[in-house]
Formats: structure tokens, C-alpha cells, sequence
């Protein structure tokens, strides 16, 4: 029954985010291209789990997503990590601009900034 509680829990969280997709309308190409930003986090559903966990293992369907959303439109990653929709989630954003590092992605922004979020030392110490 526990091992079932995050794939439930990722399951609404991706129903919520795509439902206010529909709700809100994109006002124009932002940081996602003409993606709206709720799509875009729904996409990256997969990585729920380990946005808030900086020890847990990144599941490759995450790795995936997050790969192809780097090579379509680098900079709303940033965007979805800072979003509303992800504090709403209880995503970290300073563990979260983690996961391209720990899924080994070769084309991930340089650093460890993303906005105005940067890790704090404890952050760093676990991710190197």
C-alpha cells in the first residue's frame, strides 16, 4: 500500500496541474515557448517524487523529461521550478534544479542557479 502512495499521489498532482492548464490561458511564448507553463509541469509529473528529496534516486522517466524539456526550451525548467504550481506541489526548487545533475545530463545549465533560487550549502554538500 505504501510503496502505491506516490504514484497516486504524482498521478493528482499531474491531473491538477493539466486541469489548470485548461483553467488559465497562456498569454503568449513565454519562458516554455508557447507551452503553457501548467503543461509543461505536468510533463515533468514523473519527477514528483524526487524534487523534495535530494538522496532519493531520480527514476529514468524523469531523467527523460526533464532531458527533453532542456533541449526544447532551457529556461522553463527554471520556470516551472519557480512557479506557483510548484510551491503548490511542495516542490524545493534548490533541490529540485538538482535532478539534471543527478540524472547525468551532459546539456544542463551551467551552475547551480536557476532564477533567484541558489542551494543552500547543505544543498551543495549533498548533491557533489
Amino acid at each position: 500500500m505504501a510503496s502505491k502512495m506516490p504514484s497516486f499521489f504524482a498521478a493528482v498532482m499531474a491531473v491538477m496541474l493539466v486541469s489548470q492548464a485548461f483553467v488559465q490561458e497562456a498569454s503568449g511564448a513565454g519562458e516554455c515557448g508557447k507551452t503553457p507553463i501548467q503543461l509543461a509541469a505536468a510533463s515533468l509529473s514523473p519527477c514528483l517524487s524526487v524534487a523534495g528529496n535530494a538522496k532519493a534516486k531520480v527514476p529514468p522517466t524523469c531523467c527523460t523529461k526533464v532531458n527533453a524539456l532542456l533541449n526544447s526550451t532551457p529556461k522553463c525548467l527554471c520556470a516551472v521550478l519557480l512557479s506557483p504550481l510548484a510551491k503548490q506541489a511542495g516542490i524545493k526548487p534548490a533541490i529540485a534544479i538538482t535532478i539534471p545533475k543527478r540524472c547525468n545530463i551532459k546539456n544542463r545549465p551551467v551552475g547551480k542557479k536557476c532564477g533567484i533560487v541558489i542551494p543552500s550549502h547543505e544543498n551543495e554538500a549533498q548533491e557533489d
